[in-house]
C-alpha cells in the first residue's frame, strides 16, 4: 500500500454521503478516518474495510463528538499513530423535525449538541494539529437549515445555523495561518438508506436527477480541499436541479 499523504478525518460517516466523502479522499491517497457513535462501529469497519480492498488506507472509530476528551483524544491518536491531519470533515446531520410546543429541552438540547457543540470541538481539535503545520482543511456539512428555520425545525435550524457561524468565524481567523475552513450547504434530499424509507418514489426521482446523489456532493468536497489559496471558496450550495430555492 501506497505510503498515505495524509490523514482525513471523518465525523458522521454514515452510509450515504459520509461513506462517499471518505472513499473519495481515500483514493485522493489520505488515510481516512472513520467515526460515529461506538453502536455503529460494525457498519463503520464494513466501509473501512471496503476502502481497504479498493485499494485505499481506512481506519474505524466509534466516537460520541459530543464529549470533549473523546475528540481531543481521537485526533491527537491520528496525529500521532496514523498520519498528519490534513483534513477534517464534519457530517453530522441531526435533522429532526417537532412541532415547537412539543420540542422538549432534552430535544432542543441534544440536537444543539449533535450538530453545533460536536462541530466546535471536531474544529477546534482539528485547528490544534494543524495550525503549527501552516496547512489543512476543514470542512463542515451544512443544510438548508443552515440558512432559514422553517416549520417545525426550530431545534436543527438553530443548530446548523450556529455551525454556520462557528465556520465564518474559523475562516476568519485560521485563514491567514493557512487552514482553509469551507461551509457546504446541502439544499435537498440525499439518497440514501433514510431518504428511500420515507420518499416511496426516491428510485424514480433519482433517475431523473431530482435528489443529490452522495458521490456527486463528496467530488465538491475533493474540490475544496484541492483550492489555491488565493481562490478560496468559503462557502457553496449543492442542490439537484427540481429543487426550489
Amino acid at each position: 500500500m501506497q505510503k498515505s499523504r495524509g490523514a482525513c478525518l471523518v465525523v458522521g460517516a454514515g452510509d450515504g454521503l459520509g461513506a462517499a466523502i471518505a472513499r473519495n479522499f481515500a483514493s485522493e491517497g489520505l488515510a481516512v478516518c472513520v467515526s460515529r457513535r461506538a453502536r455503529h462501529i460494525d457498519q463503520l469497519d464494513a466501509l473501512a474495510a471496503s476502502i481497504r480492498q479498493s485499494g485505499g488506507e481506512a481506519y474505524a472509530f466509534g466516537l460520541d463528538a459530543r464529549s470533549e476528551e473523546e475528540v481531543a483524544a481521537l485526533v491527537d491518536r491520528i496525529d500521532r499513530e496514523i498520519a498528519p491531519l490534513e483534513v477534517l470533515v464534519f457530517n453530522i446531520g441531526a435533522n429532526v423535525r417537532f412541532p415547537i410546543v412539543e420540542t422538549t429541552t432534552r430535544v432542543y438540547t441534544k440536537v444543539w449538541e449533535m450538530a453545533a457543540l460536536a462541530g466546535f470541538l471536531a474544529g477546534r481539535e482539528a485547528a490544534r494539529v494543524m495550525a503549527p503545520r501552516g496547512r489543512g482543511t476543514i470542512l463542515f456539512t451544512g443544510a438548508s437549515a443552515s440558512l432559514r428555520g422553517s416549520d417545525g425545525f426550530a431545534g436543527f435550524s438553530g443548530a446548523k445555523q450556529a455551525l454556520r457561524a462557528l465556520a465564518q468565524s474559523m475562516a476568519r481567523e485560521l485563514a491567514p495561518k493557512g487552514i482553509h475552513v469551507a461551509h457546504i450547504v446541502i439544499d435537498g434530499a440525499i439518497d440514501g438508506a433514510f431518504i428511500r424509507s420515507i420518499m416511496p418514489d426516491a428510485a424514480e426521482r433519482l433517475d431523473r436527477d431530482e435528489i443529490l446523489r452522495p458521490e456527486e456532493i463528496a467530488k465538491n468536497y475533493i474540490w475544496l480541499h484541492r483550492q489555491q489559496r488565493s481562490a478560496w471558496t468559503h462557502e457553496m450550495d449543492l442542490r439537484p436541479w427540481a429543487e426550489r430555492w
